[in-house]
């Protein structure tokens, strides 16, 4: 077949799926109640299916010092339970929990008097907790969400925390729908958080393991840290190890008490569902949980930068570089141009970055570029990452990368390489939208971060309008040395050229 008509076949076929993904808006319906919760549904009846998604508008940007890695430490909470499932006896189980964080907070108290500290006191609480936790133990049915959910058919279950949202979501079939509002409209209302203690031992082991451990994630951290100085995008989002030892299950308590409201939630279900029924069964569950004050917002604004930030973190790894610049947020009409040139130059093995760097000078071993780091809803950053292929170095790579964003300010784009980009965006919304889950997702992010779900269908309309004077003025504007932060991994002194471990 030749190769003109393989094409407009392919673009007949996207612009059918495209269509019926602009129909989609039109069935989507939306119900808000009287707690605030806001309650997206969408009808498909293909197979008796249904797709959750459960989005609070939290994430580590809530966070502050002394409390940092509490958002991420709360998802794992949020499935060990609630006063009817995960435990045997709740009424016992209380009073013992109590008892532990009496005695986590006695063991903290003593600690932080130093060279004071009195061992033998310690001694003696560190062996009260280990046997205060091991009666709480008793009380546990490990694992009981998770299997609730596989005996009814669900798969998939899971969450993420992110820097702006939490989510959790799962598929199961529609026939349980009833029994997933009876779930986690309890999880939302009556959470308990037991075994905490045990749980913020495996967030630690995690932090060792994705940051202090781990070459990109040291970069990452520091990386993050120099670009934000006040705002808290920089902070860590599983936490500096001495707040995480030192978070109490009160503060945690508290921050979901604050964060996880109806109020502060969207439910997206799509699926094999009637919306009238739906919106009812929702009404008779998460309804009933009472509304709680508005979350406090973000306030602090990151002052603007007065010239490139530079920093080196040393590790006994291959040299990495991260190239980052101050963009605004999502909602901000230059944002959606930032996502032009995200895939302009990192999009697949065509894309600008990824010839020149990677296949036609070989100085890259990858190369990528991402618009929304690390969150979307607060002035985040364009950044652009890469390795460098042996010989060459972080410095050849950073020159070379700041050579293609100069030929953005002086080179109009072309409009073949503009039609790619929206024929990738339509693509990936394609295939995105395709899935129950994936239209759940979008659905429920876009109205978290945008407050408007119909931002799922708009961007792309949005994106489409994108001019290459458009990208010349934004790469003149925000691709300044003096909005610049850039982190590069170096092995230490005296380590270069020695084989590695």
């Amino acid at each position: 077949m030749p190769q003109r008509i393989l094409v407009l076949l392919l673009s007949l076929i996207l612009l059918a799926s495209l269509a019926s993904a602009a129909n989609l808006e039109e069935r989507v319906v939306e119900h808000r109640l009287a707690n605030g919760l806001t309650l997206l549904l969408m009808e498909r009846h293909q197979a008796p299916i249904v797709a959750v998604n459960l989005t609070y508008k939290v994430g580590g940007v809530y966070e502050h010092n002394g409390i940092t890695g509490v958002a991420h430490l709360y998802e794992h909470m949020a499935f060990k339970g609630t006063r009817t499932i995960g435990v045997t006896d709740a009424e016992k189980e209380k009073p013992v929990l109590e008892e532990l964080d009496r005695l986590a907070e006695a063991i903290l108290a003593e600690k932080a008097k130093g060279p004071a500290a009195d061992e033998a006191r310690l001694a003696t609480l560190r062996k009260r907790f280990t046997e205060v936790e091991a009666q709480a133990q008793q009380f546990v049915v490990p694992a009981e969400l998770a299997s609730l959910y596989q005996r009814n058919g669900g798969v998939g279950l899971n969450a993420s925390t992110g820097k702006d949202l939490t989510r959790y979501y799962l598929s199961f079939p529609s026939n349980r729908l009833p029994l997933w509002a009876s779930v986690e409209s309890d999880r939302m209302a009556n959470g308990v958080l037991r075994e905490f203690y045990k749980e913020k031992k495996v967030v630690l082991e995690e932090r060792r393991q994705r940051t202090d451990n781990s070459p990109s994630g040291r970069l990452d951290e520091a990386f993050a840290a120099a670009a934000f100085m006040a705002h808290p995008y920089g902070l860590p989002l599983i936490g500096w190890p001495s707040d995480l030892e030192a978070l109490s299950r009160a503060q945690t308590e508290a921050f979901f008490q604050t964060y996880y409201g109806p109020g502060n939630a969207v439910l997206a279900v799509v699926g094999d569902i009637k919306p009238k029924e739906a919106i009812a069964l929702v009404e008779n569950t998460f309804g009933k949980i009472p509304a709680r004050p508005p979350s406090p917002p973000v306030l602090t604004v990151e002052p603007p930068h007065a010239g490139e930030r530079r920093v080196e973190v040393e590790f006994s790894a291959e040299p990495q570089l991260l190239i980052g610049y101050h963009k605004p947020a999502a909602g901000h009409p230059d944002d959606d141009i930032f996502d032009v040139v995200d895939s302009l130059l990192s999009e697949g093995r065509t894309s600008r970055l990824y010839k020149r760097l990677v296949q036609e000078k070989q100085l890259a071993a990858s190369i990528e570029a991402s618009s929304d780091y690390p969150g979307a809803k607060y002035p985040n950053l364009f950044v652009i990452s890469a390795t460098p292929r042996a010989p060459h170095t972080t410095v050849e790579v950073e020159q070379a990368v700041y050579e293609e964003l100069d030929r953005l300010k002086r080179e109009p784009v072309s409009p073949h390489e503009l039609q790619k980009i929206i024929n990738q965006v339509d693509a990936s919304l394609v295939r995105a939208l395709r899935s129950n889950s994936g239209m759940a997702l979008y659905l429920a992010y876009f109205q978290a971060i945008s407050g408007d779900w119909r931002e799922t269908f708009n961007r792309r309309d949005r994106i489409a309008k994108v001019t290459p004077d458009d990208i010349r003025r934004v790469a003149a504007t925000y691709f300044t040395k003096s909005n610049r932060v850039v982190a590069t991994l170096v092995k230490p002194e005296g380590t270069a050229g020695k084989a590695m471990p």
